[in-house]
């Protein structure tokens, strides 16, 4: 060991190997073994390998090692379920500014594709929907309370004189004893201290959310190009291009649909409001608000709001609940047959099945979240399944494996 690059390194480390700044004084009775050890370890200190070159690799088939690696998998598999059912609803939160973020997408690019700087296009995005927002709120927000108000003092009047016009509404409530239901649904926690601070808590929640989620929101739209690219660089560099194109084709489709969805859902609730305000249909604004927030639902959300509004217009009478049910079909075939097409075009294909599926399994694992990222998360997973898995099974070889065998 002549060679300059193999001298011992002088850098913080003493004679026989021992560390300046570790352990001192050196104890002079030391035993013989670490010692020797430290004088080995002065030994193979060098400029180019200071710390030592790694030594011999254990053996990971022993038994010893295939136990601790199955007993460390299920430890860490259990600590990751545990940690994702407890921060729940942090992920969702995270997920949703996402998608949103996503949504918002097309609109940011196609600003900074006319020389707009990207803090710049989501800051002009931000401003305009939180100034829609807080227009619609100064200019709704007393009718939406007054009248959000009076539909829950109201509705046990309401049924009563459901009951006494209709005779099926009549059977159909004592057969299933909607009078006691809603009285008690109405009259739940409605003292004067759980009222309050139940509502309070509910504001709040709802506050801090909206302000997480803004702000998440606006930060992965503003670093998106950046996070595109991170999530890029964990593919192999051979696999690398089909990822990107197979990935911006889930990114369009996610974002047409979120930005095409909230559109065509403002779009529903406008002449859902022009209807009800036509025929005198009490509570128009409410529940106008209420088509805006079910028509995100595909399919089913449309449905159940339809099926509210003509409750609600039975009141008035039965011909405009009638028209109501009649409005809605209506109104359905022009979402799913003019609207859609037009605002989002073909972006996202999903099966009728497939989308009622997963808006119910959706629902289930994250409540109306989950039932909102359903059609997208589904359309991005049969994209997989159509560009990364039949692909694969459609290319069956013979036992030699040289081979293709025809399909049949």
């Amino acid at each position: 060991m002549n060679d300059s690059t193999e001298n011992p390194v002088d850098d913080g480390t003493a004679d026989a190997g021992h560390s300046h700044w570790v352990g001192q004084p050196h104890a002079t009775d030391e035993p013989a073994v670490i010692t020797a050890a430290e004088a080995d370890a002065a030994a193979i200190s060098t400029t180019k390998h200071p710390l030592g070159t790694p030594g011999k690799r254990f053996d990971r088939w022993s038994p010893f090692m295939i136990g601790m690696a199955g007993a460390a998998g299920v430890i860490v598999t259990v600590g990751f379920a545990r940690l994702l059912v407890d921060a729940r609803d942090a992920l969702v939160l995270v997920v949703a500014a996402m998608f949103l973020a996503i949504g918002i997408e097309p609109v940011v690019s196609w600003m900074t594709r006319h020389r707009v700087r990207r803090g710049v296009a989501v800051t002009i995005v931000f401003v305009c929907v939180l100034a829609g927002l807080a227009g619609f709120l100064a200019a709704a927000i007393t009718p939406l309370i007054d009248q959000g108000r009076a539909l829950i003092d109201h509705a046990p009047d309401q049924l009563r004189h459901l009951e006494q016009t209709y005779p099926i509404v009549r059977s159909t409530s004592e057969r299933l004893h909607l009078d006691e239901k809603l009285q008690q649904g109405i009259t739940t926690d409605t003292s004067w201290t759980g009222g309050l601070l139940g509502a309070g808590k509910v504001v709040f929640g709802a506050i801090t959310s909206a302000v997480i989620l803004s702000v998440l929101t606006a930060y992965f739209s503003a670093n998106f190009p950046a996070l595109r690219a991170s999530v890029y660089r964990f593919f192999p560099h051979a696999r690398r291009p089909r990822a990107i194109l197979i990935g911006d084709a889930i990114f369009a489709k996610v974002g047409g649909y979120v930005l095409g969805n909230l559109l065509i859902s403002l779009i529903t609730a406008v002449l859902t409001f022009i209807w009800l305000l036509t025929f005198d249909v009490p509570f128009a604004l409410v529940l106008s608000v209420l088509v805006a927030v079910l028509d995100l639902i595909p399919l089913i959300g449309s449905t159940l709001a339809g099926v509210i509004i003509a409750v609600v217009a039975l009141t008035v009478s039965l011909p405009v609940s009638l028209a109501t049910v009649g409005f809605f079909v209506f109104l359905r075939l022009v979402e799913d047959y003019l609207l859609a097409p037009k605002i989002m075009g073909r972006t996202v294909q999903v099966p009728a099945v497939v989308t009622v599926v997963a808006v119910l399994l959706g629902g289930a694992l994250l409540g109306i979240v989950g039932a909102l990222l359903a059609i997208p998360v589904a359309a991005a997973a049969l994209l997989l399944i159509k560009e990364l898995l039949f692909p694969r099974l459609d290319r069956m070889t013979d036992e030699s494996g040289d081979t293709p065998i025809a399909s049949t």
